[in-house]
């Protein structure tokens, strides 16, 4: 019977270093000549992707909090239908830029329609599919702005105001708090390989 996979998210701000992050423990991975799965919400599928074109589009600005908590599950369910749970199923180590937690802490705090009715409009989304790890890039977001500043990567999200982007952040310090044993935060104001180290640390561990 072949051994289950694991599913391992990462969350942040924008500007966290995400993408980054991923991509390092990506290329260790492979070093060891580990399967895995390269992926992202919303998108990691043709619809998710069509989905990301609708909820981070600029000339949206017209999408009701309610929609986007929607959008952002339905392209989750096929996410999950279509690449996570076969990837774990088939005993890859799926790497995942953002997750249920982000609609958490986006939708839930920073469009304050609240966590547990975020949680409840996404349990069937997920299909019970849970992370083994969360990878939590914590960084202010003061610095996250500054990072992003001046790129050609500035979206529909990029353009909320200063106090959304607080929210987003309290929301996911009360998250980590509530999920101790899933969440790994690390300080992101860090230099991008003192980052890369402890996320490997911490996954080496693993099973």
């Amino acid at each position: 019977m072949k051994k289950r996979g694991l599913l391992i998210t990462f969350e942040g701000l924008e500007g966290s270093g995400k993408s980054t992050q991923v991509g390092l423990l990506a290329s260790k991975l492979k070093e060891l000549n580990r399967q895995i799965k390269v992926t992202r919400e919303p998108g990691g599928t043709r619809i998710g992707e069509l989905i990301r074109q609708i909820t981070h589009n600029r000339e949206n600005v017209d999408l009701t909090a309610v929609a986007e908590s929607y959008l952002m599950a339905a392209s989750r369910a096929q996410h999950v239908r279509e690449i996570i749970r076969p990837a774990i199923e088939a005993g890859l180590i799926v790497l995942c830029d953002r997750f249920i937690d982000s609609s958490l802490a986006y939708q839930g705090y920073g469009r304050r329609l609240g966590e547990e009715a975020i949680f409840q409009l996404n349990k069937l989304a997920t299909d019970d599919i849970f992370p083994d790890l969360t990878v939590f890039l914590d960084i202010t977001p003061e610095e996250g702005f500054k990072r992003r500043n001046g790129t050609d990567k500035i979206d529909r999200l990029d353009l909320q105001q200063a106090d959304f982007y607080k929210r987003v952040y309290q929301g996911y310090k009360k998250i980590a708090g509530k999920n101790k044993e899933r969440y790994f935060i690390v300080d992101s104001h860090q230099p991008i390989n003192t980052v890369a180290d402890k996320i490997w640390k911490k996954v080496v561990r693993m099973r």
